[in-house]
């Protein structure tokens, strides 16, 4: 079935929440003293969380910061597929892409916390966050224009697309996290994303060269 008039919606509240959950400033030359802001309440959780018993630097919540507005849109993406195609597959995919990454970002939230940092709603600006509020791979409001009026394969081979870019950019982000973070909790959280984000890409891949 073909839905196009909510898709300008879902793309909107797509980036709404990542730039919701970002925190991102609207003022113009503010990005330098929010990122260095950041980075030193990032650097004092740390702290603060060391001296409490829980090991954790700036890297793990940097971490788990812009992978929670970079779950949120993948989710977002997965929310599309139902009224836009009916290959079982892919609808299966995004089944599982959902049920997947919104327990992982309920984790992410309580790891934020034991770290002496907010919730997801009241994120501060965060280092090596793009203006549309995500980290390496996230899909730009331009972008999901791009999938208005298509419909079936079509739509399985843009999103698919979409979707592999979208994973690729979540390992490089929980691979960073694996060789610069300390706390246990966020790297197993990295290994699991790693692993499961792997497999689903080359499933993708295998859909889109069917």
């Amino acid at each position: 079935m073909r839905i196009t008039n909510s898709l300008p919606a879902i793309a909107a509240a797509t980036v709404a929440v990542a730039l919701t959950v970002a925190g991102c400033s609207s003022g113009g030359g503010t990005g330098t003293a929010s990122s260095a802001t950041s980075s030193a309440a990032a650097s004092t959780s740390a702290s603060a969380a060391a001296q409490s018993g829980v090991m954790s630097n700036a890297a793990d919540v940097t971490f788990l910061q812009q992978m929670y507005p970079h779950h949120a849109q993948a989710i977002a993406m997965a929310a599309m597929v139902n009224s836009r195609t009916t290959t079982p597959a892919v609808v299966q995919l995004a089944t599982t892409i959902k049920g997947g990454q919104q327990p992982e970002m309920d984790h992410m939230t309580v790891l934020l916390r034991s770290l002496g940092q907010p919730a997801a709603a009241t994120m501060p600006d965060m280092p090596g966050m793009d203006q549309n509020g995500g980290g390496p791979g996230m899909s730009s409001a331009a972008e999901f224009p791009d999938l208005d009026g298509l419909s079936g394969t079509a739509f399985d081979q843009k999103w698919l697309t979409m979707m592999t870019d979208h994973h690729q950019g979540a390992i490089t982000m929980a691979t960073t996290e694996l060789s610069k973070g300390t706390n246990p909790d966020a790297k197993q959280l990295a290994t699991n994303i790693i692993s499961a984000q792997k497999a689903e890409i080359q499933h993708m891949s295998t859909l889109i060269h069917s």
